[in-house]
């Protein structure tokens, strides 16, 4: 049996030893060659783990031109990514599909432009072998020129223009049937706080709640409609603005939990009861949902399994780079709680 000498980490030449090959042939079992024998490979895994060998990564990249490592890229300010639940919930959701995969996982948070540049340099030079891209805004360039760079790439929501991989759930339909509840419970002014329009998210559940009235025959006017960021603060002032102008809206479909739960607020200080007077219905179905007061009525979108499905995208594109860009689109549902409850 080989001894280990010093008290520092096994070696590539301790292995081979122990295993009778040569250091070429336990390089090439650790790095993952199919041209080895069963039995040499069982002899090298065998040393492997009695000697505790952990292969460097550094030499291993090298040889593999792989970093075992996927980027998350969230170009959102820090608050927000903190604060709002969706974005922990994508996480674990990726994290849950790399259980039983090695790689790592190399969280980038740009802020601005800029530092989106920095992290297009970052991602070509190697440090990772795909990006998972989450919350862009606009006609932003990034996936478009990862892709023209060779890095797989997949989007979460629907990105600009085509030929990008990504995955978003139904938010037309999603804000459809928010509407339709709403209209269903003799609601007659329903009035929307919608996301930013420079995302798909935001763009497209507006088109769905407008889509709904004009089948209803009820098409909504710019008054019973404003615009927020996707954040409480934003969610309050938007419903105070509502207030002002539209006093006689009777219910209000917000596109997020969070700004749901800043038009509640608000509603309260303005001395609105919901469900009595206004009905507010939001988007995601987070945790803060169930818990607020009232418990508030929201549209499920599976974040954890939007991640997961991200993750099994790219992994499918690194492994067949060849192969035709994919999308999937995920249901959304209504769950109904006390704040848009039937009175």
């Amino acid at each position: 049996m080989a001894q280990r000498t010093g008290s520092g980490p096994a070696t590539l030449e301790q292995v081979a030893l122990l295993a009778r090959v040569s250091r070429a042939t336990v390089s090439r079992v650790v790095n993952g060659d199919q041209r080895v024998g069963e039995t040499t490979r069982q002899a090298v895994e065998s040393a492997v783990k009695e000697l505790g060998y952990v292969p460097n990564r550094a030499a291993r990249s090298l040889v593999t031109r792989r970093s075992d490592s996927i980027a998350v890229v969230i170009p959102e300010p820090t608050a927000q990514l903190f604060g709002d639940p969706f974005f922990p919930r994508v996480l674990r959701g990726i994290s849950d599909a790399l259980a039983d995969e090695e790689l790592a996982l190399v969280l980038l948070m740009p802020q601005g432009r800029g530092d989106e540049a920095r992290v297009e340099r970052y991602l070509a030079a190697g440090h990772t072998d795909g990006a998972l891209l989450v919350s862009l805004h606009g006609s932003d360039p990034l996936p478009r020129d990862l892709q023209r760079r060779g890095i797989p790439v997949v989007v979460g929501g629907r990105p600009p223009g085509s030929g990008i991989p990504y995955v978003d759930v139904d938010n037309r339909g999603g804000a459809a049937a928010a509407v339709e509840h709403l209209l269903a419970g003799n609601r007659r002014q329903v009035a929307t706080i919608a996301g930013p329009q420079d995302m798909p998210p935001g763009a497209d559940r507006l088109a769905g709640y407008h889509e709904t009235l004009a089948r209803a025959g009820m098409p909504a006017g710019d008054r019973l409609i404003e615009v927020a960021d996707f954040t409480l603060e934003g969610g309050r002032a938007a419903m105070e603005r509502l207030l002002e102008r539209a006093p006689e809206m009777d219910a209000v479909f917000a596109a997020s939990d969070l700004m749901a739960l800043g038009a509640l607020d608000a509603l309260a200080a303005a001395g609105r009861r919901v469900p009595h007077d206004v009905a507010v219905v939001g988007f995601d179905d987070s945790p803060l949902a169930a818990s607020a007061r009232p418990a508030l009525s929201s549209i499920r979108q599976p974040t954890e399994e939007m991640g997961r499905e991200m993750t099994r995208l790219l992994l499918h594109g690194m492994r067949n780079a060849d192969g035709p860009p994919r999308r999937v689109i995920l249901d959304t549902s209504l769950v109904i709680r006390q704040s848009s409850a039937p009175m």
